[in-house]
């Protein structure tokens, strides 16, 4: 069954998402491809008018059922080209795998379902080489064969979450062989293999060394007790916290699609931490959801509540350097890996939107998180500390909320302990649709840095928009922070090119719930699937990834492929066109940040008589002093400030003439309009996909684009009939806005 089908069928005709009520229910859903039993679905509210259509329009989805999107990117159907099959089934006719630990059992069985399902075949297997066309799987460790290839030394190089695949000659037949020195290397170099199958590349000749270029790449839920999803789009939680059955077969599903892209730990909870997830009982549910992550190398995260000693321990402060405190937190960390002894550690949210913390006790946010790292060192444990920070006492000028972190942080350089890590968001102020990279990023050598970005869509369109979020995030790992000089780019930080650092990661808010197709557009399936992408390699192309995703979802001609890469590769770049083009930010309403509302968001975008933008530059907020000098002088420059930032850094006049020529009253309504017409053009496209792709998500993305159609529509009109009030100039030619009631 398709999420929100039947919401989408009906909101398709105007903006009403926005205005419509939504409520979660159970519904009974279609055979599923494997065994999970959550079914939470999102319907819309209706007069009774309606549900007679409703159910006419149900059966008629249930008769041309096809693939509900369960599967993600790992579908493993027949190969189509005769050729290819033939050349797969003589390639990997036999499995020889040391089992016995469950990492290996996990390898074996996806092995035997992928290749088995590519190849129409049953994969025998075997014991020893005597034939040609098996894959041989090892370790030097497990594996005799392994141990004895030349190029061990080769392997050990590329560490234990590293692999080889290779097409060698042993015992004089032609085999593939996959080799690590760890079992996740084997895992890894698995899905490698099943990921090449399935995307059409070579599977002979094989050369390939590969290992991650970060070393924790996380997903962060933002999941709760009761099974909500703050700012999710979907459906519940995929953890049952209450007496209720974990649903064992779903969170290993969830384990598998994270491992086949390199992902290696889950923080399980809210940033926004509730103090019982500490509790015993519920650590019993942690150490259960543990044991089915471990043979997938996914290593489990906690939330922590920073005023958990007052909350459960029963003490008067939770100040990090009371003896009591640090006494509480030991004991918890003792408690803690006593259950799971390969806990990751924890993430902290301290001293923002109302989170208690370290400046609570007037202490400084090194005060707290060495606290705590130091009560998890001696179990290998990390803290992840968020520098979402929001709170006066931390100091650091005022009137600019995008300077705020690094105000707090950046002084901090060198003062954390060994196991601390810094999470930064992408941008400096929110997820914004586009923000320049975080002056942290370059300012603290001596401190690892996490990139965080947001998979979930908070504001880039929720669950009803189609926007791919891996342009994005490689504009961000491409920006240059100048930190030595010009080349240093994000990438290099995180990687620790520039500061060789211990630790290095890169964090994903997750928009994983317990719906069908798990992440409700099936779009957003492809932003999980790139963030694992670029998390492993930070380096990879964004159109690259897509290409991949592509192919593995749709199983279409190549023509059609092309078109839905293309549509992919644009649509960041066109949800920006029609809500904040030209560096504008935050115009979202609240508390849902789906609607546009920049009459209550002047804050971000100042708009006056005389122009549009937020001076950030030496006559205004001096925000821009937070980046190093080759970037500020960048961005401080009109010539060389990109126009894509433009109104982020400077306050513009409405006449100020753009590089093309316009003013920057007209470029900004086109920018408006050109946005709106890619989402029409889109939708013709993707029309023309029926017969083409599978029927059942080619019906569900035309429907959401309809949504988004209108709904871009809705944001145009909202948002320049708004701004013409202080511009007093027309709308330039072929810019078409209908003044909305209400606005």
């Amino acid at each position: 069954m398709l999420p929100n089908r039947l919401a989408a069928s009906l909101a398709a005709g105007s903006a009403m998402a926005k205005k419509t009520n939504f409520l979660s229910v159970n519904q009974k859903q279609m055979p599923p491809h494997t065994t999970s039993s959550h079914k939470t679905k999102r319907i819309m509210i209706l007069p009774t008018s309606f549900l007679i259509l409703l159910m006419a329009v149900g059966c008629q989805f249930t008769q041309a059922y096809a693939d509900d999107g369960y599967r993600l990117w790992m579908r493993y159907d027949p190969i189509p080209d005769s050729a290819r099959l033939s050349q797969c089934r003589n390639t990997f006719a036999a499995l020889l795998i040391a089992t016995g630990s469950p990492t290996e059992d996990a390898i074996k069985n996806e092995l035997l379902i992928g290749i088995g399902g590519l190849t129409k075949g049953t994969i025998p297997l075997v014991n020893s080489v005597d034939h040609d066309g098996i894959l041989v799987i090892g370790t030097p460790q497990n594996s005799p064969l392994i141990a004895s290839l030349p190029w061990v030394k080769e392997i050990e190089a590329l560490g234990p979450e590293g692999y080889s695949i290779r097409s060698i000659k042993m015992n004089g037949h032609a085999v593939t062989v996959i080799a690590s020195t760890g079992k996740l290397g084997e895992l890894y170099g698995s899905f490698d293999l099943l990921r090449r199958i399935q995307t059409g590349l070579s599977v002979t000749d094989l050369a390939i060394n590969e290992q991650p270029k970060l070393k924790l790449r996380l997903l962060n839920h933002w999941d709760n007790l009761n099974g909500k999803i703050p700012n999710g789009y979907s459906g519940k939680s995929i953890w049952t916290w209450s007496p209720t059955p974990l649903d064992e077969s779903r969170v290993r599903d969830y384990a598998r699609a994270n491992a086949s892209i390199g992902i290696n730990g889950t923080v399980l909870n809210d940033v926004n931490a509730n103090s019982l997830y500490l509790d015993a009982k519920k650590l019993k549910r942690v150490q259960e959801i543990a044991k089915i992550l471990r043979p997938y190398g996914i290593r489990v995260y906690l939330s922590a509540k920073f005023s958990a000693p007052v909350v459960l321990g029963g003490l008067n402060t939770a100040d990090p350097l009371d003896s009591n405190v640090i006494v509480y937190w030991k004991k918890k960390a003792d408690e803690i890996y006593a259950l799971i002894p390969d806990f990751g550690g924890f993430l902290v949210k301290a001293n923002s939107e109302g989170q208690p913390g370290p400046l609570t006790y007037h202490r400084t946010h090194a005060d707290g998180a060495n606290m705590l790292g130091n009560a998890l060192a001696p179990h290998g444990g990390i803290v992840i500390w968020r520098t979402f920070v929001y709170d006066k006492r931390g100091g650091g000028r005022d009137g600019d909320r995008t300077a705020q972190a690094y105000d707090q942080l950046h002084g901090f350089d060198g003062h954390f302990a060994s196991n601390v890590m810094l999470q930064v968001k992408n941008g400096p102020i929110d997820f914004q649709p586009r923000e320049p990279f975080n002056p942290l990023f370059g300012a603290m050598p001596k401190t690892p840095l996490m990139a965080e970005v947001q998979i979930v869509q908070e504001y880039t369109g929720e669950g009803k928009m189609l926007v791919y979020l891996g342009t994005m995030w490689k504009e961000f790992l491409q920006a240059d922070t100048f930190a030595q000089g010009p080349g240093s780019t994000v990438t290099k930080v995180l990687e620790g090119q520039l500061s060789p650092q211990k630790l290095t990661g890169m964090a994903g808010v997750a928009n994983v719930s317990d719906i069908r197709n798990w992440c409700e557009h099936p779009f957003a399936q492809a932003n999980w699937y790139a963030f694992g992408r670029l998390a492993w390699n930070p380096e990879l192309g964004a159109e690259d990834i897509a290409r991949e995703w592509v192919h593995m979802t749709f199983k279409s001609d190549t023509e059609t492929e092309q078109k839905i890469v293309k549509i992919m590769m644009e649509s960041h770049e066109a949800f920006v066109s029609y809500e904040t083009p030209i560096g504008l930010t935050h115009l979202m309403g609240h508390p849902s940040h789906y609607v546009p509302k920049p009459s209550s968001r002047m804050l971000y975008h100042c708009a006056d008589k005389i122009g549009l933008g937020f001076d950030r530059t030496s006559t205004g907020s001096t925000g821009i002093d937070c980046y190093q000098s080759g970037a500020r002088d960048l961005f401080a420059n009109l010539k060389t400030c990109p126009e894509n930032l433009l109104l982020w850094f400077h306050h513009i006049p409405w006449d100020h003439r753009m590089a093309s020529g316009k003013t920057m009253w007209d470029e900004l309504c086109l920018h408006y309009q050109s946005g709106v017409n890619w989402v029409h053009q889109t939708r013709k496209v993707w029309d023309g996909f029926s017969g083409t792709i599978d029927p059942e998500q080619q019906r569900l993305v035309a429907q959401l684009l309809a949504i988004q159609e209108k709904d871009a529509e809705h944001w145009r009109n909202v948002c320049l009939t708004y701004f013409q009030t202080f511009s007093k100039r027309p709308y330039p030619d072929h810019v078409k806005v209908i003044p909305e009631e209400g606005h």
